[in-house]
């Protein structure tokens, strides 16, 4: 009887007696091993007999109750009381299997104790001449056959040591000590070396290379006419059941070695090594330096939607910049530091203002002052509702209500009804006096703006006041019933403490969420609200991200990303150019503040990376370094509503997952014009990038972006620029699935190309 372990697709125990008599089982396929169509125990009980030809047992593995992943022990079979009778006679089988393999093993194991005993014989193979006459020379020794000394002369010959060897691999092949037989198959007792026929073979079948000596040398390898016809090789077999194949037990010749081991044991230890198998986790992989080199632009995708998730207010987003620049390489400047000794030819830097704008740029290793600057400018803040000075409210008819004012457009009727969470920066005094900034980030749904049913007869999204109408509940109380009790504002934190004029609740979980004690150790703090729903992709197949937050941190991630994958190339003395992105905060609201793109920032950092390698005045430096500039104003733009093509002018109506779309407006909202719009055509080019159009129509109002400010006050040639998307100043808005990658391509392009692409305008 031939055991033969077949893995399928699960891991449960099935027992098939096949009966190759059998025309209904014995299929014409490659292999006879097929699985049972009927109940197989059933099917073959009643010709089993002792006097009965072997009849294969095939185990068949599939995932359930008996399964024996993580197991250890022998197989047993677990049958159901209506197959006890049946199993019993498949269990005796194995049995018998069992005995055999420990006849086996004390015969390996007698013969293992003897070729122990014999010292080291050199390895030797004599061609068949050489055989007859060794076979001679042995029975001349032996006496066997005394006085026949035809046989021809041997050129070497072998010890006792190496003939006993040789008698006894000779017995291990054929059973007995016939007098007469010799075997061309020499005994091999080196360490190391096989030590069988089947080893020997498995050495050829399979392509080993053959041991070596202990001077280094190969021993010889056997001449192929020493072996019978090649054996399917192990090693070829599948991963960890190679040894179960079909011919395992079949066609070995009896002299093969037998594992210490039952099948079963071998098979449930392969099972328990496969399942102990290291395996990579996202967390190690995180832990990996990463790489920024351009990917496709569904890569993108992803990474995208977790940053905008991750990081929902303005301070989020640029502590992530940084920890992503610090582990590209890029060095962080301060600006309260002198720059000249800092910057070098090839390096990587990055400075941020307020903790709310950030600009990274990268300096070309051929960079000389006066070169251009190759920019891109988007911004990080979003519509959104921010907590007042004093944000603890009365209790209104039980409700914890919270004090917000809006931020640009924020507490549109978008806001109603959603869940928002609260996050931003709190400034703690530490035991020393020190004020530091923590970010904290409440990313459960706290807040609410209810809307009022329509059974009242009031109509919701007509002209609300959002002083009165759109405040924020954030919890429940009753102290409001109790008779005469007035509203307490000082309750955390003691008398004039900020503490003092927020919630209460709200402080406990800041400060629980922060690990903070003392609640007057908060001295300030900058909140917003923002939904909490994450972004996510859409669409039959997912052709779109859902989010908020989508204006502008698309066009800047994108930004940011694509600087990255230009940084990843070595450093080059070809190349001439200061790549710089800056994101900058306060863009929803005039960027009028000093982190604003109204500001000095940009120009102030230009003009300090200029002045670092002038060797003398930077004056007519910084005028020359800006007439060789050019500024991508990066903002997102509408992309076509397909429920308001109406609203579109034609030709003009941008697509998602296309490409860029350049924006132009004829009063001077936006920066575009034809010299811009051409050169950025070139990059487009030379990127393998598509460019779209769009222009509002005459009858409705344009909204305006970083350019125009930026280009103006520093005098570069500039382009508006942006990646579509859905519903604008929305809570949530839609893009491309594919968009945030599109943007990385083009700009990545922008970096890469605008040196060689300017030559052309000169």
């Amino acid at each position: 009887m031939n055991v033969v372990l077949q893995l399928r697709s699960d891991y449960d125990i099935d027992v098939c007696c096949q009966d190759p008599r059998d025309p209904q089982i014995r299929t014409g396929g490659a292999s006879p091993y097929q699985p049972c169509q009927a109940s197989p125990t059933s099917l073959h009980r009643s010709r089993f007999t002792p006097s009965s030809p072997p009849i294969d047992i095939v185990i068949m593995v599939k995932n359930g109750p008996n399964s024996l992943r993580n197991s250890t022990s022998n197989l047993s079979l677990r049958p159901t009381p209506s197959e006890t009778e049946l199993n019993a006679a498949a269990r005796q089988r194995m049995a018998d299997l069992e005995a055999r393999i420990a006849q086996m093993k004390v015969g390996h194991e007698g013969r293992a104790r003897s070729s122990a005993a014999e010292p080291s014989a050199p390895l030797f193979y004599p061609s068949p001449e050489q055989s007859r006459a060794l076979q001679a020379d042995i029975d001349v020794r032996s006496g066997s056959r005394a006085g026949e000394s035809s046989a021809p002369s041997l050129s070497f010959y072998p010890s006792p040591e190496q003939s006993r060897a040789l008698q006894a691999d000779i017995d291990a092949g054929s059973g007995s000590r016939a007098a007469g037989s010799i075997s061309p198959f020499p005994r091999v007792s080196y360490p190391g070396i096989p030590k069988s026929l089947e080893a020997l073979r498995t050495y050829r079948d399979c392509g080993y290379a053959y041991p070596q000596q202990s001077n280094g040398t190969t021993y010889p390898a056997p001449p192929p006419h020493f072996f019978p016809p090649p054996l399917p090789c192990p090693s070829r077999m599948s991963a960890p059941f190679g040894a179960l194949s079909p011919w395992a037990e079949r066609d070995l010749p009896a002299n093969k070695e037998t594992p210490k081991k039952s099948l079963f044991e071998k098979y449930n230890e392969s099972l328990q090594e496969q399942h102990n198998k290291p395996k990579g986790s996202l967390i190690t992989k995180g832990l990996v330096r990463e790489v920024n080199a351009l990917k496709s632009p569904e890569a993108y995708t992803q990474p995208f939607c977790d940053f905008l998730t991750e990081n929902p207010t303005v301070w989020h987003a640029v502590a992530y910049f940084e920890k992503k620049l610090e582990k590209a390489g890029f060095k962080k400047l301060s600006e309260r530091k002198n720059w000249n000794s800092e910057l070098q030819k090839g390096g990587k830097y990055f400075v941020s203002r307020n903790g709310s704008s950030l600009i990274a740029f990268t300096i070309g290793g051929g960079y000389k002052s006066g070169n251009g600057v190759a920019m891109i400018a988007g911004h990080v803040d979003a519509l959104t509702a921010r907590l007042k000075p004093v944000s603890n409210k009365r209790t209104a008819a039980g409700y914890v209500q919270l004090g917000v004012a809006p931020y640009a457009g924020a507490l549109n009727p978008t806001w109603w009804d959603r869940d928002l969470g609260v996050g931003g920066r709190v400034l703690v005094k530490d035991s020393t006096g020190k004020i530091t900034t923590k970010l904290v980030k409440l990313g459960w749904p706290i807040a609410r703006i209810p809307t009022l049913a329509p059974h009242f007869g009031v109509g919701m999204f007509g002209a609300n006041n959002t002083e009165t109408q759109a405040v924020p509940i954030i919890g429940l109380d009753s102290s409001d019933t109790v008779a005469g009790e007035e509203f307490k504002n000082l309750t955390l934190g003691g008398e004039g403490t900020f503490s003092a004029t927020q919630p209460p609740k709200l402080v406990r979980t800041i400060a629980s969420e922060l690990g903070i004690q003392d609640y007057s150790s908060i001295v300030n703090w900058e909140l917003e609200l923002f939904d909490t729903q994450p972004a996510q992709v859409g669409g039959l197949d997912k052709e779109f991200i859902f989010a908020g937050r989508i204006d502008d941190k698309l066009c800047s991630w994108s930004a940011m990303e694509g600087l990255l994958a230009s940084a990843a190339a070595p450093t080059s003395g070809d190349d001439g150019i200061v790549k710089l992105v800056g994101v900058f905060d306060d863009e929803e609201i005039g960027s009028l503040l000093r982190q604003g793109a109204r500001g000095n920032f940009l120009p102030g950092t230009v003009e300090r990376i200029s002045e670092s390698f002038a060797k003398g005045s930077s004056a007519n430096v910084l005028s020359q370094t800006y007439a060789n500039s050019f500024l991508i104003s990066a903002d997102v733009t509408h992309a076509v509503n397909p429920n308001f093509l109406g609203s579109y002018l034609e030709g003009h109506a941008p697509r998602l997952n296309v490409g860029l779309v350049v924006c132009a407006d004829s009063n001077g909202h936006m920066t575009t014009d034809s010299v811009s719009t051409t050169l950025l055509t070139r990059i487009a080019e030379k990127s393998d990038s598509c460019l779209q159009l769009f222009m509002i129509r005459n009858d409705s109002r344009s909204g305006g972006t970083v350019g125009p400010m930026l280009s103006s006050a520093m005098g570069v040639r500039a382009i508006d620029a942006g990646i579509p998307q859905l519903s604008m100043h929305s809570i949530r808005a839609t893009t491309g699935a594919l968009d945030p990658g599109l943007g990385v391509k083009v700009f990545k392009g922008f970096f890469d190309n605008f040196e060689s692409v300017d030559k052309e305008f000169e």
